[in-house]
C-alpha cells in the first residue's frame, strides 16, 4: 500500500494513521537504524520514528519503533539487560519526558512485559502486542536461543514476534552456533 501510494503521490511517507495499520511491520525491519546510529542516540531515535513512518505512520508504530531502538542502542553501547528493561529507559537523558510516548506505549516501557503471562501476552500484528511479547521473552530468559523459543511459541505472529525479539536479543547474545550453521543461503 505504501509503495503504491508512493507511485501515485510521491510522498515518501505514509498519509494512513489509522488504528488498523498500527502493525508490527516498522519494528520487525528496525535494528539497521540503531545499529547505525548507535553512537548518536537521539538521532537513532528520530531515525526509527521515521523508518516507520515510510509504511507505518501510526503514533503506536512510531513510538514503538522509538522505544525499541533505544533498547538496541543501550545494548550495543554496554547498558546491562536490567538497565534497558528498568522503566521508561531511554539511552537519552529525559527523552519520553521531553517526548512523550501514547498511553498503550508508555505502558509497555514501563514493564508490562514484567509481570503479564500467556495468555496475556499475544505475539499478534499488532505493534503493542508484538513488542510486548518480544520483551516478555527477552526478560524471562538468559540467553538467545531460550528466548527465541519462548517468543516464538507464543504463536499467532511467530515469525514477527521472533524477529523482534531477534533483534533486541542479538544486540547482547550470541546466537547459537548450530543455527547459524543450517542458513540456507547462508553464503548469500
Amino acid at each position: 500500500k505504501a509503495l503504491d501510494d508512493f507511485i501515485l503521490t510521491g510522498k515518501t511517507y505514509s498519509s494512513n494513521t489509522d488504528e488498523s495499520s498500527a502493525g508490527n511491520g516498522s519494528i520487525m525491519r528496525l535494528a539497521p537504524i540503531p545499529m547505525y546510529y548507535c553512537k548518536e542516540p537521539e538521532e537513532a531515535l528520530k531515525y526509527a520514528a521515521l523508518s516507520s513512518k515510510t509504511t507505518h505512520a501510526h503514533s503506536l508504530c512510531l513510538d514503538a519503533c522509538r522505544y525499541m531502538a533505544g533498547i538496541i542502542i543501550g545494548l550495543l553501547n554496554g547498558e546491562s539487560k536490567e538497565t534497558v528493561l528498568s522503566s521508561m529507559y531511554s539511552p537519552v537523558e529525559n527523552y519520553f519526558t521531553n517526548e512523550p510516548l501514547c498511553d498503550a506505549m508508555k505502558e509497555v516501557a514501563c514493564g508490562s512485559f514484567k509481570t503479564k503471562k500467556p495468555p496475556e501476552i499475544k505475539g499478534t500484528g499488532f505493534v503493542v502486542e508484538s513488542l510486548e511479547a518480544a520483551l516478555w521473552a527477552f526478560y524471562h530468559t538468559d540467553n538467545f536461543r531460550d528466548g527465541a523459543l519462548k517468543a516464538v511459541n507464543l504463536g499467532d505472529d511467530a515469525d514477527t514476534t521472533g524477529a523482534v525479539y531477534g533483534q533486541i536479543a542479538g544486540a547482547i547474545y550470541d546466537i547459537p552456533q548450530e543455527w547459524i550453521k543450517i542458513i540456507f543461503k547462508k553464503k548469500e
